[in-house]
């Protein structure tokens, strides 16, 4: 058996990014149950996804922020709020909302539960320190030091009262962070998504918290949030996360949608295996504790072809206990999961007011993927030359094996094969809609 040394060794900071080889796929609590999920709720989500989404790739379920709030309300925050803690200053489970918590027992038996379905359990933090630590000055495991030595009551977050920042320049701030990603990995946590760190960037507590990461000795995946994340940290990030925000908190909203294209654009240079830039979670099915999305059926296509195209992270926002037979065709089709999983090269190729186009390359294959975006309000004919795409084969290099000139085009969200094309490729695209086409050269 390693040890936890060897452990964290194996995992240190070079080599995090091996954790995450694709963008991470998976649900998160937040959009559909806010502040208030419980185990119970946690665990039925556990089920669907290990029952039907599984065998696609998804496969992290992540308890999202205020678990720790025994009367957490909706998507509010609330100032003051008591909190669960243990003597260290280190957020529990709220025991009424997570009853397998009880005794000091964390989260381990959920994430068992999770793990024994084949999946994967992650779970929300916010950047530093509770308040109530302070108030109440806990000691930092292992060290003479207490909450009120490491905390920096000047660094806060605008939305949420329940901590401060942490002063990683003073004694114990370090262990601190250790003592808190060890405590994680004792109860098995896969995967972290820590809040308040990406808007303003949090440099120093990001540092902090890859090395508690490698420190712990268990493999985490880590996720920044919230965004926008300011694109000259590009350099920094990539190298410290495996995925981070792009943009603050993404709903079923169109205009949000829109602007998601310009972000995307500017971050597809830094898309790489094990770091990803994350434009957000998917507001499919039902969301905001039962309420059906704002999408339209073609917004979504939209969504999802973006999200596929650029590599962002998937992680659903709905209830997947409650999903609906389009909802579930949309979120199970292989070819669309396919190309955010394994293409390469995903770009921006033209724009204009009303239309977006993408191209990306399948990393296995001498195919092409075009994603045709119709951002206007009417249906309108979108289209792009082969060669723009690169994917214009007319003319051999010398010493290769001349092709017919002729490409197959099919439509991955039709699943079907449409007409071989030779110069162009068009297609009717619906309002706010898209259409998502894998080209293949033919012999």
């Amino acid at each position: 058996m390693l040890t936890t040394f060897a452990l964290a060794a194996s995992f240190a900071a070079a080599e995090f990014l091996s954790l995450a080889p694709t963008p991470p796929m998976g649900w998160n609590s937040w959009d559909c149950f806010a502040t208030t999920v419980t185990e119970t709720q946690t665990k039925a989500q556990t089920d669907v996804m290990a029952a039907k989404l599984r065998v696609l790739g998804w496969q992290y379920v992540v308890v999202d922020i205020q678990w720790y709030e025994p009367d957490a309300k909706g998507f509010d925050y609330r100032a003051g709020a008591k909190l669960t803690l243990d003597s260290h200053g280190r957020l529990q489970p709220a025991p009424n909302r997570f009853p397998s918590a009880a005794s000091r027992a964390g989260f381990k038996s959920l994430a068992q539960y999770v793990h024994r379905k084949g999946l994967k359990f992650g779970l929300h933090l916010m950047r530093g320190i509770p308040r109530q630590a302070i108030t109440q000055n806990c000691s930092i495991l292992g060290t003479h030091y207490h909450a009120r030595d490491i905390a920096d009551p000047t660094s806060t977050c605008p939305w949420n009262t329940d901590m401060y920042g942490v002063d990683m320049d003073k004694p114990g701030a370090q262990e601190y962070y250790n003592s808190v990603f060890s405590m994680l990995a004792g109860w098995g946590v896969d995967f972290v998504k820590v809040d308040d760190l990406s808007q303003p960037y949090h440099q120093e507590e990001i540092d902090g918290i890859r090395r508690a990461i490698d420190h712990s000795g268990r493999p985490m995946v880590l996720s920044l949030s919230p965004g926008e994340t300011r694109l000259n940290a590009a350099s920094h990030v990539m190298n410290h996360a495996n995925m981070w925000r792009i943009s603050d908190d993404f709903w079923d909203d169109w205009s949000a949608l829109r602007s998601q294209f310009e972000r995307c654009r500017k971050w597809s240079p830094f898309v790489g295996s094990g770091h990803w830039p994350d434009a957000d979670m998917l507001p499919l099915g039902k969301v905001r504790f039962g309420e059906r999305t704002h999408f339209t059926p073609d917004e979504q296509v939209t969504m999802l072809t973006l999200w596929a195209m650029f590599r962002s992270p998937l992680m659903l926002g709905c209830d997947l206990t409650t999903l609906d037979a389009p909802t579930l065709a949309l979120i199970t089709n292989p070819e669309w999961i396919a190309v955010n999983q394994h293409s390469v090269g995903g770009q921006e190729v033209a724009r204009d007011a009303n239309s977006v186009i993408w191209s990306a390359h399948d990393s296995a294959s001498a195919a092409i993927y075009v994603a045709l975006f119709n951002l206007s309000d009417q249906p309108q004919k979108l289209g792009v030359d082969l060669r723009q795409v690169g994917a214009d084969i007319q003319d051999s290099e010398p010493g290769e094996t001349h092709q017919s000139g002729k490409v197959k085009v099919r439509d991955l969200w039709q699943r079907k094969d449409l007409s071989e094309v030779t110069q162009r490729v068009d297609s009717q695209v619906p309002a706010h809609g898209a259409v998502l086409l894998r080209l293949s050269p033919l012999p």
